[in-house]
């Protein structure tokens, strides 16, 4: 820019839209530090009353509709399971248990953890059912 045919020096910075940037980050990283993990979507079948087992430590097992085992998100083979559990029970015995399946899920995957748990003496197993469907 010139005024009167000299150049106008800037020494100073617009930090403007730098702290606008940084306002939005600092909402973003909130918004997503507060967010929780949902895990794995599933349909779940419906029940007519569901029992929670919301506790500190939970396990929780999904059984996917192509018969994909979850623990806490991460897929693991019936071996490694085995393993995991076999771990979080030396840690704490009474440790419960979570179990999800998809409402179209392969029953003989289902039998088959529920059958791991009973081996391992793991008896505080709680199935997760959606809500009641509604209406008439």
């Amino acid at each position: 820019m010139q005024v009167d045919g000299r150049r106008k020096v800037y020494n100073e910075i617009n930090v403007t839209p730098m702290l606008d940037l940084a306002y939005v980050l600092l909402v973003i990283f909130i918004l997503m530090a507060t967010a929780q993990v949902a895990g794995i979507k599933v349909d779940l079948p419906k029940a007519s009353s569901a029992v929670s087992l919301a506790q500190p430590e939970t396990i929780a097992i999904t059984v996917s509709n192509d018969g994909q085992i979850f623990m806490d998100a991460y897929p693991v083979t019936i071996s490694d399971l085995e393993v995991r559990l076999r771990n979080a029970k030396a840690s704490n015995p009474n440790v419960p248990i979570v179990l999800k399946g998809d409402q179209a899920a392969q029953y003989g995957k289902v039998t088959e953890v529920l059958d791991l748990l009973r081996q391992l003496d793991l008896n505080k197993v709680g199935l997760v059912t959606g809500k009641p469907a509604t209406g008439g």
